[in-house]
């Protein structure tokens, strides 16, 4: 299938990016930012062919594979050489390719070729990546290095008016309100992100929504904007723009040195969806057995793979292969033909084991090609032996979100409740809970939570684990007018760019946007007037963002704590080649950073030069380097 294939038809046919995807990957320890991965020395050579062997026996050997416009139904008859049988087939540069050969009616997987991919029915097929012009067009990145910011595609810029087409029936917030695809890539070009230090994005769904309004569980009407009422996953949602303008955003994220995620949600779809109404028997019933439903927490009250989110999004049954074989399936193709570099997985704990495991058995084989295909999921739950179960880089997941350290970091540097000890010791006793190899996403806030800020407020308005719903609609946080709670999410902030961890940036909290729960906190996002304190906490987490750049013992090193008091907390991060000092003070008073090394230091967010015994500011994080001795 040549790249000038019409787009429409790319998901179905499974026909790869024009573009180069899952080039990111290597484990060098330099520093990196947003933008070293971008350009290529050599030029790009779009289309070339390639020549498939079989050295084995047999009289009729035919080619099959994902290569054909129609797919595996017509194969290419392979020529009888000395030593086997060979063909040669067009192909475009970076096309991932899944074939067999079938030997005298007899279908097999190339015994040559160790690369395979389950193919659904029990058995593997074959796979090669094509690479027309043996250049490498993007710097491989460790996702260690990564440094990742959310997207409610919804919310955050309107680059195309014309696809602003609101649902009928819905209140205001839960309307669409004009983000788009080419809002994201007006954004990636201006050099947002590069300039801020996100070398990784994350999208919520781009793929089409039920265009019906629905109710919330608080009484409203809202629609699909939020991108996880999936209608028809084959399609991009003409909200948002066309499958052409998710490329073309992707493609130019990828120039500028950024990846991209895609929300996956594979969990439901709704009830006008066409997958639900001709595959009825592949979805749980809206039945309890008592004849009652099986929403979640009603008629089914324990949150599990059987029972509905609502009751107009029915759950897949993945037990069943043909649902789950569908499902897999289309995320795959999606991320091949888009050239994805992960997913971010939805709903975790509500989805079959067996749609992780097969998953990652597939990107393994079809996506993981210089790096891993980053899979990291959503368990909104405080149990780490839960939300660890599913984490496994070989076989499931690469990471999940850290809801746990997030509720401790909340707890103790915002809320100020206990003693810094209390994190210290969640802290050590997190560092490798999740096994070797797993790249957790650390984070103070999301879509599902309250905006960060609101809990660094004098008096907190929401507990760590509140969702804030009993405030989305009435009694809403303003934004503070007052400097305190920015610094205090510049406390919180060091934490997390200074330790491992994948850290994740929900739009808009650079700037310390405001909100209670869903739909407050996906306020479209603010992109001018801000006040001198937010201003102020936007440069703060830019300059931690830089500094997690250029000291790989920041997102690599180990952690060794110096000094703990009540509300101070110095730890060291070092590896070899690299060290740096990070001191919190969580106090509306000054305190000494206890612990330090004697000597003379660098202080690298504000570049001042500072020599011990050095003095905490109330609410302040220095993130320090030591000078040599002279």
């Amino acid at each position: 299938m040549r790249a000038v294939a019409v787009v429409a038809a790319c998901v179905l046919a499974g026909c790869p990016s024009a573009g180069n995807p899952n080039l990111n990957g290597g484990s060098s320890d330099a520093g990196v930012d947003a933008g070293d991965g971008s350009g290529s020395s050599c030029a790009a050579v779009p289309t070339c062919t390639f020549t498939f062997t079989y050295n084995g026996t047999g009289t009729n050997v035919v080619l099959q594979g994902d290569f054909a416009a129609d797919g595996w139904t017509t194969g290419v008859p392979m020529t009888k050489t000395a030593t086997g049988f060979t063909a040669t087939v067009p192909a475009n540069d970076e096309q991932v390719i899944l074939y067999k050969f079938n030997v005298d009616g007899t279908w097999m997987a190339d015994p040559a070729n160790m690369r395979q991919s389950p193919d659904g029915y029990g058995a593997f097929n074959s796979v090669v990546r094509v690479d027309c012009d043996q250049c490498p067009h993007r710097t491989p990145m460790d996702w260690r290095d990564a440094m990742m910011y959310f997207i409610v595609i919804d919310r955050f810029s309107d680059g195309d008016v014309t696809n602003d087409m609101p649902v009928p029936g819905v209140d205001y917030p839960g309307q669409y309100q004009g983000g788009d695809l080419k809002g994201i890539q007006n954004k990636i070009e201006s050099g947002y992100f590069t300039d801020l230090g996100i070398n990784t994005i994350w999208i919520t769904s781009p793929l089409e929504n039920t265009w019906l309004a629905e109710p919330g569980n608080d009484g409203h009407m809202y629609s699909g904007y939020h991108g996880y009422w999936p209608k028809d996953e084959t399609v991009v949602d003409a909200h948002f723009g066309t499958q052409a303008d998710l490329q073309a955003m992707i493609d130019s994220a990828h120039a500028h040195g950024i990846q991209v995620l895609m929300d996956y949600v594979m969990n439901h779809t709704s009830l006008d969806a066409p997958i639900y109404q001709q595959n009825n028997d592949w979805f749980w019933p809206d039945d309890n057995g008592n004849g009652g439903n099986c929403v979640c927490g009603e008629g089914c009250p324990d949150f599990n793979t059987v029972c509905w989110f609502e009751t107009y999004l029915p759950t897949f049954n993945m037990l069943d292969a043909d649902a789950r074989r569908w499902s897999v399936n289309n995320a795959i193709t999606w991320a091949k033909t888009l050239g994805l570099d992960g997913f971010r997985l939805d709903a975790v704990k509500q989805v079959e084991d067996v749609w992780f495991t097969d998953t990652r058995a597939r990107a393994n084989g079809e996506l993981a090609w210089d790096q891993p295909f980053y899979m990291v999921g959503e368990t909104f739950d405080g149990d780490r032996s839960l939300i660890a179960s599913y984490v496994n880089p070989q076989t499931q997941l690469d990471g999940q979100f850290d809801f746990p350290l997030r509720g401790q970091v909340l707890a103790t540097l915002l809320h100020r409740d206990g003693q810094m000890s209390d994190l210290t010791s969640f802290m050590d006793s997190n560092d490798g809970f999740y096994g070797p190899g797993a790249v957790m996403s650390t984070f103070l806030g999301d879509h599902d939570v309250p905006r960060s800020i609101e809990h660094a407020l004098d008096t907190p308005m929401f507990d760590p684990w509140d969702s804030g719903s009993e405030d989305a609609w009435s009694n809403q946080p303003l934004l503070p007018t007052t400097p305190s709670a920015f610094q205090r999410l510049q406390v919180a902030y060091a934490l997390t760019y200074t330790t491992v961890g994948l850290p994740m940036l929900y739009y808009g909290d650079e700037y310390g946007m405001n909100g209670a729960g869903d739909p407050d906190n996906r306020h479209f996002m603010q992109w001018d007037q801000y006040t001198d304190n937010q201003t102020w906490l936007h440069d703060q987490i830019k300059a931690l963002m830089h500094i997690r750049a250029q000291h790989p013992a920041t997102r690599r090193g180990t952690r060794t704590s110096l000094g703990v008091t009540t509300d101070t907390y110095v730890y060291e991060m070092s590896m070899t080649g690299d060290q740096i000092f990070v001191a919190l003070n969580r106090a509306d008073a000054a305190n000494p950073a206890t612990g330090l090394p004697a000597g003379q230091y660098t202080e690298l967010i504000s570049g001042q030069t500072m020599t011990t015994p050095i003095s905490l500011p109330p609410r302040t994080a220095y993130v320090l380097f030591q000078n040599a001795a002279e």
